[in-house]
């Protein structure tokens, strides 16, 4: 019955991330917000039921589980956005990116060092059951967030874009089916979550692993379908936007998880083995940034080759996680 449950709750949450990415789609068109912004929005709405699954974790007293759906998540996502440049290589979606990009993702970086650090050397200080890592992820969040929007938002190239049929929609009712297909995916994707615990419990597997891969992948769905959805509707810099906005929206669900966690830092009460997946993230975002910042590639191939470098890495993170459990 859990799998049936699973495939339903998984079926409801691609079909709304599909709604997600079309709204958000419709709102570029007619309004004055810029992609990265978009991005950013869409990547918070794809990242909802991550919330759930932290905030359940902190109640059934499994830090491991909320820790590793967040770090896990991220990983995953940029191994979502290799696999699709490597389907959509024709496109060159990397090629679209702008500096607000790439700023994103240089913060995204810096969050997870200050991550690693904290797990690696176990800081337990807190100040009224708050980390101290988490009040200084916060002032570079909040930081490096004021500097992304003093950033001009330009990309080199503009790709061509297709007429699209958004007569009938008016700015006011995309806005307000964003919002009703957000509220739903957080329902669908809560569900989807409980489900994949449940299958992932009865298999007897780790739980920083459980968490980290199993969890994250599913809570990672609606992020897959919203950047394939965008990359089909020829809006490259959403698709890359997205992707970084859920990464760096993550981060700030493991904050709000280390507030809820009453019983001290919640990286502190967290597996060690966590420190592979975040060096892992670190690893993935470099060569990403790479792929941002380089010169139009002169074929395909070439093109390719760092995306190509994210699906390795992520598989060998992956083995150096389970081999850890």
């Amino acid at each position: 019955m859990v799998y049936f449950i699973f495939i339903i709750a998984a079926s409801f949450t691609i079909f709304l991330a599909v709604k997600l990415s079309k709204y958000v789609d419709v709102i570029k068109e007619k309004s004055s917000v810029n992609g990265v912004l978009l991005g950013l929005m869409l990547g918070g709405a794809t990242s909802l039921p991550e919330i759930t699954t932290s905030v359940t974790s902190i109640v059934i007293n499994n830090p491991d589980i909320a820790t590793g759906n967040v770090l896990g998540s991220n990983l995953f996502n940029f191994m979502i956005l290799a696999v699709v440049d490597i389907i959509f290589r024709k496109s060159q979606i990397f090629n679209y990116s702008n500096k607000q990009n790439m700023m994103t993702n240089i913060l995204v970086m810096l969050l997870l060092i200050f991550i690693s650090i904290s797990i690696y050397f176990k800081i337990s200080y807190h100040i009224f059951g708050i980390g101290l890592d988490s009040i200084v992820l916060v002032i570079v969040y909040g930081l490096g967030m004021w500097l992304i929007s003093k950033v001009e938002n330009t990309s080199a190239i503009q790709p061509k874009s297709d007429s699209k049929n958004y007569e009938k929609f008016t700015l006011k009712r995309a806005i307000i089916s964003f919002i009703f297909a957000a509220i739903f995916i957080l329902v669908f994707g809560s569900v989807l979550t409980i489900s994949a615990d449940k299958i992932a419990t009865i298999t007897g597997i780790d739980a920083s692993f459980i968490g980290t891969f199993l969890v994250a992948a599913s809570t990672s769905l609606p992020e897959a379908v919203s950047i394939i959805v965008a990359v089909r509707l020829l809006n490259y810099n959403l698709a890359i936007g997205s992707i970084l906005g859920s990464n760096t929206f993550n981060i700030l669900i493991l904050i709000f998880t280390d507030v809820l966690y009453r019983k001290g830092n919640l990286l502190f009460h967290s597996s060690p083995s966590h420190i592979y997946t975040v060096l892992g993230t670190i690893v993935l975002a470099i060569i990403c940034m790479y792929g941002l910042v380089r010169k139009k590639a002169k074929n395909r191939f070439t093109y390719v080759i760092p995306s190509i470098l994210v699906v390795i890495s992520y598989f060998v993170v992956s083995y150096l996680m389970f081999i850890q459990t």
